[in-house]
């Protein structure tokens, strides 16, 4: 992981190259991650300036109540650039679960990036915060988790929550919450916070949150519950392969059935996609080889808060706001066939009305003309 000194003294762009990768490895990176961004490719000059110029960004990287999915998902990218990131090129100057030291000397090293970089570190947070009987519920080294939180946030520029549990609490906060677990949000409100949310997020997703502020020293644009608009900014659904067979009429049934592995629609089997943002079916996983859809289960909408208490995962969603669908989708194909029927049948009365009136124009018009000449 280096030492402080070092990390402190390179830019984005002489460790990667110092990594190995070429100066067209860079390039492509660049690029990528400027699409991934959700930016316009006259952007891509900026980004690349940005990474050449400009220092990592010290980082760190706090672990509470979670599994450790999201760490897993972040450095497990197929992109060579990507998996390099988490290790080498953000400044990752503590992290409990990936740093090489261990106990005293872990937190020594802490404390010294924390007081070094006061008000200019980025703030990871992977987990829920338990707050019952003085949380005692997620204690580390003798301390809580809120406190522990509270005095890592307290020079942070901003801070990332790394996944559902930080974001919104995740299956810690599910009911009856024994812990009375919260995100971090319910604690921390003087910070810039920004959502990445996911049960894990997709790995390019984080990265591209991490790039966003190293390159502009902002926060990128969010939506009502704090997730990036560029990543967070569509549902599943809209993006869905399986969309067309949706607009069809085309459902399966069950899981082993044939229309499940024709790759009809989920909707019936309990998918989520309807009423979950996040960019799983344009990103996908595992560089782009698959998402949960793809693989045949339905989107069970874990970027949503309260995802857990949202009802079984395959059970069918109903009054879904502005689709309509719980009460149609049985007949949605025939509604289809038979707005195209009528669509088709509108068409033809208004095509033959504009020509009977094309007609009577020319008419007239051919009457006016009979009548000058006479004149």
């Amino acid at each position: 992981m280096g030492t402080l000194q070092k990390t402190k003294s390179k830019t984005y762009y002489e460790s990667i190259i110092e990594k190995g990768h070429s100066r067209r490895d860079f390039m492509k990176f660049a690029t990528f991650m400027t699409a991934y961004m959700g930016l316009e490719s006259s952007m891509i000059g900026q980004v690349v300036k940005a990474m050449e110029t400009k220092k990592r960004i010290p980082v760190i990287w706090e672990h509470f109540q979670e599994c450790t999915g999201c760490s897993e998902s972040f450095i497990r990218s197929d992109h060579p650039i990507v998996a390099d990131l988490i290790l080498d090129n953000i400044s990752l100057d503590y992290s409990d679960t990936l740093m090489a030291a261990a106990g005293h000397n872990a937190e020594a090293a802490k404390h010294k990036s924390m007081e070094e970089n006061y008000g200019n570190y980025i703030l990871i947070v992977e987990g829920a915060i338990p707050t019952k009987d003085d949380g005692v519920y997620c204690t580390i080294a003798g301390r809580t988790a809120i406190d522990i939180l509270k005095e890592s946030a307290a020079g942070a520029a901003a801070i990332l929550n790394f996944g559902s549990c930080s974001s919104f609490g995740g299956v810690q906060a599910a009911h009856p919450n024994p812990t009375g677990s919260v995100p971090v949000g319910d604690i921390i409100k003087d910070k810039p916070i920004i959502n990445v949310p996911g049960c894990p997020p997709i790995a390019e997703v984080m990265t591209g949150v991490v790039m966003h502020y190293a390159t502009f020293g902002t926060i990128p644009a969010l939506d009502s519950m704090g997730r990036p608009k560029q990543f967070y900014g569509k549902r599943v659904h809209d993006s869905c392969y399986r969309r067309p067979h949706f607009d069809a009429g085309q459902f399966a049934e069950s899981f082993d059935s044939e229309e499940a592995k024709n790759g009809h629609c989920l909707y019936k089997l309990g998918c989520r996609g309807p009423v979950t943002y996040n960019a799983c079916g344009t990103m996908e996983w595992n560089n782009g080889l698959s998402f949960p859809i793809k693989s045949g289960y339905p989107c069970i909408g874990c970027s949503e808060n309260n995802f857990w208490d949202n009802g079984p995962f395959v059970e069918r969603l109903v009054n879904i706001p502005g689709m309509g669908i719980e009460a149609t989708a049985d007949k949605i194909g025939k509604i289809v066939v038979g707005a195209a029927i009528g669509g088709a049948a509108v068409h033809a009365v208004a095509t033959n009305i504009a020509k009977q009136k094309e007609m009577k124009e020319a008419a007239q018009r051919g009457t006016d003309n009979e009548e000058n000449i006479k004149a």
